[in-house]
């Protein structure tokens, strides 16, 4: 997370209360906490240190990074074993010496590469679009490349995320709190912690976000995608209504600035719809989805992301379901293993997505053959 937390009691602070150490801003509710800090806690040996780096927010930041690019490689490294780096055409990294990673939807050569190299040629090219003054689509292009990769066009997904996300917020951090790369990056940051699961770190980050943005004016559309993103913190650590109320707007509000079928709208759609699953509204998502899904399908593509999970939904909302017909239970099975051959074929074995297909396909699978197989088969 980002420093809004006292770092001798941990006191939420927000990004303006309390005070600062005067020499490196490290960030402490009040003088006591200050005191004790520097007598107890150990800060009197790391002031010029934290000072040296850049100032707290920096040093913690280039710690963190370096703890997420280990985290990401370890959990690489059997799929990594024996190969170099696509980039740097080495195993070990030869200034970081870190492992490789793989994160994306590539396959061969392609799917490696260190981390590390990953940032700085997503930095290289927001620094060339930024420098050539290039038109606003061409910049967000470049900036993707920070979560994308430039080859497959998927995402980067799990501890590999994460640990892009917090090379993207230690590269933006010290710019002007209203320089746009500097809120891009504290947003990507709170997704990479959100798609390593570190929640708690997410929500504190998202609601970091979404303040400093309200105060600084932002459009409401990008108000509506922070939320949204809030929103999901708050769903899965168990805030169910407040996630709720808040999809709700989201949807409610992009529904109104840009219609029904809007890429944001359909993707605000699908969020609120995991939400009322989760809260087992089944006729509530069925409902919802039935008149998305064929909108999605027409604006976006069979194969896009948003529509193979609108579809995962759908069927998990006719499966668990206690009402659900025998027809139901086939419908549910035909449309997992539909979408389980998408996400193979666009996304690969590994990704998050088709590892959840497929495990949500076996349990209506296994009770589609249980009710399909005749009385007299079964005593057989």
């Amino acid at each position: 997370m980002i420093l809004t937390q006292c770092a001798a009691c941990t006191a939420p602070l927000g990004l303006a209360l309390g005070k600062k150490c005067g020499r490196c801003s490290t960030r402490y509710c009040g003088p006591r906490c200050q005191e004790q800090h520097w007598k107890e806690g150990g800060h009197d040996k790391l002031c010029k240190k934290i000072k040296k780096a850049g100032g707290a927010e920096q040093y913690y930041a280039d710690e963190k990074h370096a703890e997420a690019v280990t985290v990401a490689a370890e959990a690489c490294a059997e799929d990594t074993q024996g190969q170099t780096c696509y980039i740097y055409t080495q195993a070990l990294h030869w200034k970081a010496k870190e492992g490789l990673v793989r994160g994306c939807a590539c396959r061969g050569t392609a799917s490696f590469a260190h981390a590390s190299c990953l940032a700085e040629q997503a930095k290289i090219l927001v620094v060339e679009a930024e420098e050539t003054n290039l038109d606003y689509k061409v910049k967000d292009a470049r900036w993707a490349r920070w979560h994308t990769c430039g080859m497959c066009k998927q995402g980067y997904h799990g501890v590999v995320r994460c640990a892009l996300g917090w090379a993207c917020w230690k590269t933006y951090l010290g710019l002007p709190e209203t320089h746009r790369l500097r809120s891009m990056a504290m947003n990507l940051l709170g997704n990479g912690l959100h798609y390593a699961k570190h929640y708690e770190d997410a929500l504190s980050v998202r609601e970091a976000e979404l303040s400093t943005r309200r105060r600084l004016g932002h459009s409401e559309d990008t108000i509506l995608a922070v939320q949204n993103n809030l929103a999901s913190s708050y769903e899965i650590l168990g805030h169910m209504d407040e996630a709720l109320r808040m999809k709700l707007d989201v949807y409610s509000g992009l529904l109104n600035l840009h219609g029904k079928e809007n890429e944001k709208t359909l993707i605000a759609a699908n969020n609120y719809s995991s939400t009322l699953l989760g809260l087992q509204r089944f006729e509530a998502v069925k409902s919802l989805l039935r008149r998305t899904i064929p909108m999605t399908r027409r604006v976006l593509g069979e194969s896009h992301e948003s529509t193979l999970k609108l579809r995962w939904t759908y069927a998990e909302a006719l499966y668990k379901d206690d009402d659900a017909t025998l027809d139901d239970l086939r419908e549910v099975v035909t449309t997992l293993e539909d979408t389980a051959r998408s996400t193979h074929r666009v996304f690969g074995d590994s990704h998050p997505l088709t590892w959840g297909v497929e495990d949500e396909l076996r349990q209506p699978r296994a009770a589609l053959d249980a009710r399909e197989t005749p009385p007299s088969s079964a005593s057989a």
